[in-house]
């Protein structure tokens, strides 16, 4: 079985790098491992909750359709992850960057603002905490900095990493270059809330047309026609126009969610 993960890790080349960067203490291996298993259990268990609702042999048709799909599912939760992380990672680079621009200026070394860092910043702090570590195991400030660099999985947070890493190469003052690398991301991030402003216009007519204006009038409408024409309107059908709704809002919510910038302002 070992060699059946093995060979399956090795299609995804890519998988060590996203499970470093998705902080999974975890080998391919053991992560193909874990998720086939989980998936073969998730499907056994909607099979049999299709089977108890259908009582027919289709049921076993189903099986190999849910567990693929629980499988890419799974499997691409490495990538939700490394997205949330993102998220949360973009919502502190400014005030880290600025608050280690302020360190350096009054004349605490890097050592000690990368400390500080680690103990103000929950989820940039991480990374320079990561940093410290190597270094304190005997790893030079360079490399460690560009170790950090591979596995850092916001642009932002990598873009600050290089820039003190050119610095010390260069021996330039880093204050000054972390400065422009700091205006640049604000001004980026400036872009993008005005961009989700340009989108939420739109969203917000289709929500009010979609989930508030036709659910409304739709069912005063049903109830109206439903008397002229003798038809009766259950709580079955009440119930799945109630059901629709709550999904179509729900939808709405997870959209503007998703769609918002990961800025903290």
């Amino acid at each position: 079985m070992a060699t059946i993960y093995k060979l399956v890790a090795q299609r995804f080349p890519t998988l060590r790098f996203k499970l470093a960067q998705a902080r999974i203490d975890e080998t391919p291996e053991h992560y193909i491992q874990r998720t086939i298993f989980i998936s073969a259990l998730l499907a056994v268990a909607v099979t049999l909750i299709l089977f108890s609702f259908t009582k027919s042999g289709w049921f076993l048709l189903a099986f190999p359709i849910i567990y693929v799909a629980s499988f890419f599912y799974l499997f691409h939760y490495t990538d939700a992850r490394i997205g949330k992380i993102q998220r949360n990672v973009s919502k502190e680079v400014v005030f880290a960057g600025r608050f280690l621009i302020i360190e350096l200026e009054s004349g605490v070394p890097m050592y000690t603002a990368f400390q500080n860092i680690a103990h103000n910043y929950e989820y940039v702090g991480k990374y320079f905490t990561e940093v410290l570590r190597r270094v304190d195991l005997g790893t030079p400030m360079e490399e460690a900095i560009n170790e950090a660099v591979q596995l850092a999985p916001s642009d932002d947070l990598r873009r600050i990493f290089w820039q003190i890493l050119n610095s010390l190469k260069t021996g330039s003052e880093i204050s000054s270059a972390l400065g422009s690398v700091i205006d640049q991301i604000v001004r980026e991030q400036d872009i993008m809330v005005k961009e989700y402003g340009r989108k939420l216009n739109p969203m917000a007519m289709f929500y009010m047309m979609i989930a508030i204006i036709v659910p409304s009038l739709g069912t005063i409408m049903l109830l109206v026609l439903g008397t002229f024409i003798s038809i009766r309107i259950g709580p079955l059908l009440l119930s799945l126009i109630i059901g629709l709704n709550v999904i179509v809002q729900l939808f709405f919510l997870v959209t503007i969610k998703s769609q918002r910038p990961p800025v903290e302002l």
